[in-house]
């Protein structure tokens, strides 16, 4: 259920679909976008946004997709059904093409590899093209959707017969022309002209008995007659027999293709609703990408959970302004705050922030993806209410209250633990102090009831009401109030001050009135709405100092990265330093045993002869001096730097982990 009947026009949704139908290639497409409706089945909901999201991938990573011929044959199939009936040769050649669409479009997805699409996939199954329908087209029909010659062949002799009657007719005419110009009947460069689909010849006005024959047209001013000479006028009443039997053979030719296609009427109507949806899906897919809109995880309970929303429409609308962009939003609405109460300055974005929920929730119950950032959840409402704008009416004499309570009166009675209210300030168009207490009255009765609901207000005893009350929680639109313009930034947990003074004073009030409406304001109210400045003013420096505590926590994760990659570069570089020392070792033992074992056995040689004994000694003094030599190994200097590389890590592990433990969150004293 949604409320009211102009609910998709309020919410924005009606302009959502006109630039949906923007983009559809057929007027099956377009119709499908006229049948959008409010999805309550989590499945089906899934299934939709599946479909879509798988779209905007093909869109993104495939080189193309069949886009061409989406055309609506609904009207020409109906035709054909019926006993008797021919289709027009333009209808078959549409026909043709769109057959040769959807055969295009079912091998596309085929022919991936690994089930790269498994919904649009699925849509393909039930899908059936016959073979002999495309035949049956392809033998009456040639490239460029005319009648093919040999379509029939009596139908090839009737069209040889007009063409030898043409070319003999062609040839008479010249002759003629040629003979009244060498009379000085017919200008010297006059052509043959075409009047009423027959060939003449322009004769003075004067001259005009001069040639036998009929006249089927005259000049402009009068000067010039076209006259169809008696000679070709046989020929050419032959040559209108022979296209009137053209057209009866043509009627006959198509008149069996309808017979023989008849019995597939049916499976040809799916096909051409298969491509209506094909085309309505790659529409919503392309209004998806302009946004980067994609799928959140869906569950069946009500709730929210969102990411950097953004309101497509206000999205489009900025694009046309330089520098301006739309400040995201994130929101949640859970079984523990079911209703959020939005307060601050006017044109402060709180009707935004209501519009952008209502607006994404509606689309995605309607099939669409939604401009939300990845990780974002959703959950599904059976009912979505609002109460948005000013809508006072002469004709039931009602005023905008009126109109606002009757609105509420409609929510008491249909709203449940599964609906969602959007109200655009709560409980004005009265005296405040009343209108401030009925609403706080309905306010607790939604929040019985377990009503979900995004409200905007002003009233200071709905705020202090939500702060002391389980299921509702404050939120704020943030505030410059050094530069005095608003910030477009909603924060949940606090309520936010109206600025009222401080707007006032920038615009230029007198002092001297600002001070008299701080004295009726009354100091408590003054100071309650002081209060609201400061925590805002608060939690904006807070969170700029917890945007300083993310960025020097990238930065550390960042140098832990590079001293890790440093490390296991050095790790590496170590073993293969020690695998090379001890290959060396080895190397060096292997040399040393066959140094010993050699002068052993050349000093048993020499018999001990003291000169060559000594050289020998020698010999062993030098390679031990080669052995006990400490090696140029870079090996102490590396163990000394990864030492070094692991003290730095810890370091910054622990002071990061001190950052985490301690980390400042926005209202912490």
């Amino acid at each position: 259920m949604i409320y009211p009947s102009d609910f998709e026009e309020k919410i924005g949704f009606k302009k959502v679909k006109e630039l949906v139908a923007e983009n559809c290639l057929s007027p099956m497409g377009i119709e499908n976008v006229d049948k959008i409706r409010f999805l309550t089945n989590v499945n089906e909901i899934t299934l939709n946004i599946s479909a879509t999201k798988e779209f905007q991938n093909i869109l993104n990573f495939e080189d193309t997709f069949p886009s061409d011929h989406y055309y609506d044959n609904t009207l020409c199939l109906e035709k054909i059904r019926i006993e008797g009936s021919f289709p027009e040769i333009h209808e078959v050649f549409d026909l043709k093409r769109s057959l040769e669409t959807a055969k295009s479009v079912l091998n596309f997805f085929r022919t991936k590899e690994g089930n790269r699409y498994p919904v649009l996939s699925s849509l393909c199954k039930a899908v059936k093209i016959y073979p002999y329908v495309s035949e049956s087209i392809e033998r009456i029909i040639d490239r460029n959707g005319n009648i093919k010659e040999n379509a029939s062949s009596r139908l090839k002799e009737i069209r040889t017969e007009i063409n030898a009657k043409r070319i003999l007719a062609s040839r008479r005419l010249q002759a003629i022309l040629k003979q009244a110009q060498a009379e000085g009947i017919v200008d010297k460069d006059a052509e043959i002209p075409v009047r009423n689909g027959r060939g003449v010849i322009p004769v003075n006005i004067h001259d005009k008995r001069r040639i036998r024959g009929l006249i089927h047209d005259q000049s402009a001013s009068g000067k010039t007659v076209f006259i169809e000479p008696e000679e070709v006028v046989g020929i050419n009443n032959d040559i209108v027999e022979l296209e009137y039997e053209e057209r009866r053979e043509i009627v006959r030719i198509l008149t069996a293709f309808a017979d023989n296609i008849r019995p597939y009427i049916d499976d040809l109507l799916d096909l051409n609703r298969f491509l209506g949806e094909i085309d309505f899906i790659r529409a919503k897919a392309l209004f998806g990408n302009r946004f980067k809109s994609t799928m959140p995880s869906i569950t069946d309970s009500p709730g929210l959970s969102w990411r950097k929303a953004i309101h497509p429409l206000l999205a489009l609308a900025f694009e046309k302004i330089p520098g301006r962009e739309v400040v995201p939003l994130d929101i949640k609405l859970d079984s523990k705050d079911r209703i959020l109460l939005i307060s601050g300055p006017n044109a402060g974005g709180k009707s935004v922030c209501l519009k952008t929920v209502g607006l994404l929730q509606y689309m995605l119950q309607c099939g669409f993806t939604i401009p939300v950032a990845e990780g974002s959840e959703s959950g599904i409402f059976s009912k979505i209410l609002i109460d948005i704008g000013d809508e006072q009416s002469i004709e039931n004499d009602l005023s905008t209250y009126s109109y606002h309570l009757i609105n509420m009166k409609n929510f008491l009675k249909h709203g449940d633990e599964r609906t969602l209210i959007l109200i655009d300030e709560f409980g004005t168009g009265t005296e405040p102090g009343l209108g401030g207490s009925i609403a706080e009255a309905i306010l607790g009765e939604f929040n019985r009831k377990g009503l979900y609901g995004v409200i905007t207000t002003h009233y200071t005893n709905l705020k202090h009401f939500a702060s002391v009350t389980e299921g509702i929680v404050n939120g704020a639109m943030a505030f410059d109030s050094q530069f005095m313009q608003p910030l477009f930034q909603l924060y949940i947990g606090k309520p936010g001050s109206s600025f009222a003074f401080e707007i006032a004073r920038k615009i230029g009030l007198p002092e001297e009135i600002l001070a008299k409406a701080s004295e009726k304001a009354g100091v408590k109210n003054i100071s309650y709405d002081k209060s609201l400045r400061e925590i805002a003013r608060d939690k904006r420096y807070w969170e700029n100092k917890r945007q300083n505590i993310r960025q020097h926590e990238k930065r550390l994760e960042k140098m832990i990265e590079q001293y890790e990659r440093e490390l296991s570069e050095i790790g590496t570089m170590r073993k293969e330093i020690l695998s090379k020392a001890r290959e060396e070792a080895k190397t060096l033992l292997s040399e040393s045993n066959k140094m010993i074992e050699n002068t052993i056995r050349q000093i048993r040689e020499s018999q001990a002869e003291k000169e060559k004994t000594k050289q020998l000694r020698r010999n062993i003094e030098e390679f031990r001096g080669k052995i006990e030599k400490p090696a140029d190994l870079p090996e102490a200097e590396n163990l000394t730097k990864t030492d070094k590389l692991i003290s730095q890590v810890k370091k910054l592990k622990i002071k990061k982990e001190k950052n985490k433990d301690g980390h400042i969150k926005p209202g912490d004293a």
